[in-house]
């Protein structure tokens, strides 16, 4: 049986969290700047408390979603997390739906990634050292279950496991592309997990991913995606995530035989 250790120890870390600066939910709210060897992240960091757990929010693209995919700063966004103590990282992403079943408006609890990203730094060491992070499992599995379970005693639609693939952006697919990657078994599309999950995973960090599907990319001829289409789904939505991590937020756990907090311990390779 897995040994858990305090939830006293626990801060999550919540990446994007639009909707959950309102103070009736963080309780003691503030804003703060941090500083990490890779510069400053995406945005200022709010601190705050939900239902009794420190919790720290950031916005992947900035506060006014000034930052396109590519020029996040992604290991400055995962250093400020760790640096300020969080254990667990909740992420947030739109996701074009490479599947019939998977409708806009669903959830997908994310399992699997596929990495066609070109332009990014994908570790935390970089050029610094050979550091080898497994990656057969890049989410964690414990966050997962909880996800699952709290999304069906909402009653929410939902997918329990879904591979991602991430491309560089800023463009949408092209339609050879997109059913190129639904060939390649892809059930949803976006900009953002990787390097972000790889880079939690190297931290040590316990993270999962709540993709919503917001359209059906342009594989689907009769409902092609457009920004306008996006932003409709995301907007009507927004109250579904926050009431899925307020009701995950007190459940959550950390398990010292969690793979999250094992491999990165062995993944170094560069001799003292």
């Amino acid at each position: 049986m897995a040994a858990m250790v305090n939830q006293e120890k626990i801060k999550i870390g919540i990446i994007g969290g639009s909707g959950l600066e309102n103070p009736e939910i963080l309780k003691s709210a503030k804003k703060i700047s941090v500083t990490t060897k890779y510069g400053k992240p995406s945005s200022k960091i709010i601190t705050g408390k939900i239902e009794g757990i420190p919790v720290a929010i950031l916005s992947r693209h900035g506060s006014r979603h000034e930052i396109p995919p590519s020029f996040i700063p992604n290991q400055a966004n995962i250093a400020a997390l760790k640096k300020l103590g969080c254990t667990h990282i909740i992420a947030t992403t739109a996701c074009g739906s490479l599947r019939h079943k998977i409708r806009p408006g669903d959830f997908v609890f994310l399992d699997q990634f596929i990495d066609r990203t070109i332009h990014r730094r994908p570790s935390m060491y970089w050029k610094e050292l050979a550091f080898h992070i497994p990656m057969a499992e890049p989410f964690c599995s414990n966050l997962r279950k909880l996800f699952t379970n709290e999304a069906r005693k909402l009653k929410f639609r939902y997918h329990p496991k879904g591979t991602v693939v991430t491309i560089e952006g800023p463009r949408y697919s092209s339609l050879a592309e997109s059913l190129m990657f639904r060939s390649w078994g892809a059930d949803v599309i976006n900009m953002s997990t990787v390097p972000e999950v790889v880079l939690a995973r190297e931290s040590g960090m316990h993270y999962a991913s709540i993709a919503m599907s917001t359209d059906y990319d342009c594989w689907k001829k009769s409902e092609r995606v457009d920004v306008n289409m996006v932003i409709k789904t995301m907007n009507k939505n927004v109250d579904k995530v926050v009431k899925l991590i307020l009701k995950i937020i007190p459940k959550i756990k950390t398990y010292l035989d969690c793979p999250c907090e094992e491999d990165f311990k062995h993944a170094v390779q560069t001799k003292d």
